[in-house]
């Protein structure tokens, strides 16, 4: 950095502000959380931001529950994700008042939703999350801003130095310095501040070989996110909320793709894209039908607790009705994305509307107006999650790029498994997965098999000192569909975060421990002294994900 660029950005800063650490973590999502816990535990010094109140991004702030690859109850790709989960379960143990059954339970799903065997309130898992953090703040080995926004990136050469963050409560900024930084922000935010060399939305056949790639490359082919809101149901009353201004266009609002207007419960299937009828209810709300949209994503179930501590189940709503496709997000002037999460905000309020007011019953009614906001599980007072449920961002240009040949059932004809990556740095295992896009294209929903995460994919082309730790890692848009859920998310986090103290403490870059044999085998021990898996087990054949309604599990 030159020292008209360093009295720059330090004199926007406070007296006193600025921090320096070993690591700097840009984003506090699961990625960016299983870095810091990673990086903490090789005794790095760490300094982890995060806009929001929230840590936790798609598990907690964005209100998904997790979706999971069929084997996670036996199988975790890594002892700090199987500690995640542990502890959530724990914390109802513990705290909450179940049934006795319920507490007995080896495999408690509080919400006994069916895309997870984990599903739950969002406010629980920011409480682990934290309690995971607690010894290594304690210690001073992480510090934890919250609601701090990144604002300004330092770059000199092909390494970042510094990076100016805002703090939103008290309304001051701060300059934070290291030698190295990971990238765990939703949409890959640092890669444009920095001018790290990147790509977003589709990219070209004619670039990647895959056969689901575009035949020509589109950034603004991009899939749609989700403002996902929690509801619980009281029949008999009346919790309808105001009109949205733009219900009377939403309400008819139709994908050429689709069978009909996006508001009903008539669906485009994921992967045969037949029309397929997916209703709130296909009988009482109590009614255990996997498939409905109520059981889809429930994150509590009243019976699981004793009589009378909920008066109502409460669901997660992120369903194909609420997709935002109309505009992208990424790679916008910011006014625009404003606009369109704005807008993806409304759409999800008109479509909660819609199920109060005009959807057809299931008992032959008109509306559930007994569908009531539940802001308070989400941490919000308008029945929304804290931040959309973005599905793709800035991917880096990375030293190797994985591919559709890599992992693809269909693209790898004559193969029972994915590609073999020399330098595995973790597991994972989910479908390629793609929701409609903003161009009005319909899903790509194929069958994947288990993968590795390969280290190449957390190698900028350029940038010695920072690191992915979640979407935007060197996949192509197809492969990303696989490699964006919960569970691999925090593997690419904990590689990166390992990855970075592993380069310090050895004072290498990152990519001298990928192109250096012994380098790379120290590292890979590394990460399975700490319990990571880089291969999937070799007993008996694991076959491709595939989908069965809202779950996914074993072919």
């Amino acid at each position: 950095m030159t020292a008209a660029a360093q009295a720059h950005i330090s004199s926007t800063a406070a007296p006193g502000a600025e921090l320096e650490a070993d690591i700097v973590v840009i984003g506090g999502g699961l990625g960016g959380v299983s870095a810091a816990l990673a990086a903490a535990r090789q005794g790095a010094r760490v300094v982890l931001v995060e806009e929001l109140d929230w840590l936790g991004g798609q598990l907690t702030a964005q209100a998904v529950p997790p979706d999971e690859h069929p084997w996670i109850e036996s199988l975790s790709a890594s002892q700090s994700y199987a500690a995640l989960r542990h502890g959530i379960r724990a914390y109802y143990r513990t705290h909450m008042p179940l049934t006795e059954a319920a507490r007995g339970s080896l495999r408690l799903n509080p919400g006994q939703g069916n895309v997870s065997t984990l599903c739950h309130e969002p406010w629980v898992a920011v409480k682990v999350i934290d309690s995971l953090l607690a010894p290594h703040v304690a210690a001073g080995r992480v510090t934890v801003l919250r609601q701090h926004r990144l604002l300004q990136v330092q770059a000199g050469g092909d390494r970042l130095r510094a990076v100016r963050v805002r703090d939103l409560v008290n309304e001051c900024e701060r300059v934070l310095q290291a030698p190295m930084f990971i990238d765990a922000t939703e949409t890959g935010d640092v890669l444009e501040m920095a001018q790290v060399e990147h790509v977003f939305g589709a990219e070209a056949r004619s670039r990647t070989g895959e056969p689901h790639a575009l035949a020509e490359a589109d950034p603004f082919d991009q899939q749609a996110i989700t403002w996902c809101l929690a509801a619980d149901y009281l029949p008999g009353e009346d919790h309808t909320i105001d009109k949205p201004a733009a219900y009377d266009r939403l309400k008819t609002l139709q994908l050429d793709c689709w069978p009909g207007p996006q508001f009903s419960w008539t669906l485009s299937d994921f992967v045969t894209h037949q029309p397929r009828e997916r209703p709130l209810f296909v009988g009482p709300s109590d009614a255990e039908s996997l498939y409905d949209l109520w059981h889809a994503r429930r994150i509590a179930w009243r019976l699981n607790f004793e009589p009378g501590a909920y008066a109502s189940d409460i669901t997660l709503a992120n369903w194909p009705q609420m997709d935002y496709w109309e505009k992208p997000i990424v790679g916008v002037a910011p006014q625009a994305q404003a606009q369109a999460l704005e807008e993806a905000r409304q759409f999800s309020l008109a479509f909660f509307y819609w199920m109060q007011t005009d959807a057809p019953r299931h008992d032959g009614g008109c509306g559930y107006r007994g569908l009531r906001l539940r802001g308070d599980v989400l941490g919000t007072s308008d029945g929304l999650a804290k931040q959309a449920y973005y599905r793709e961002g800035r991917r880096i240009e990375a030293e190797f790029t994985v591919l559709e040949q890599h992992v693809g059932v269909k693209a790898r004809p004559g193969q029972d498994a994915a590609e073999s990556f020399f330098d595995s740095v973790g597991i994972g295992a989910y479908r390629i997965d793609l929701h409609p896009s903003t161009r009005g294209r319909n899903t790509v929903d194929i069958d994947s098999f288990p993968f590795q995460i390969p280290l190449g994919a957390l190698l900028p082309v350029r940038v010695d000192n920072l690191l992915p730790a979640c979407k935007n890692l060197g996949t192509t848009r197809v492969t990303n569909g696989a490699y964006r859920e919960h569970a691999t998310e925090w593997s690419i986090g904990e590689a990166s975060g390992t990855l970075a103290a592993f380069a310090l403490a050895r004072r290498q870059p990152p990519r001298a421990v990928r192109a250096d044999a012994a380098l790379l085998a120290d590292f890979q021990a590394t990460l399975e002294r700490q319990g990571v898996l880089l291969a999937w087990p070799a007993f008996g054949a694991l076959t491709p994900t595939r989908r069965v309604g809202y779950k996914h599990a074993a072919a």
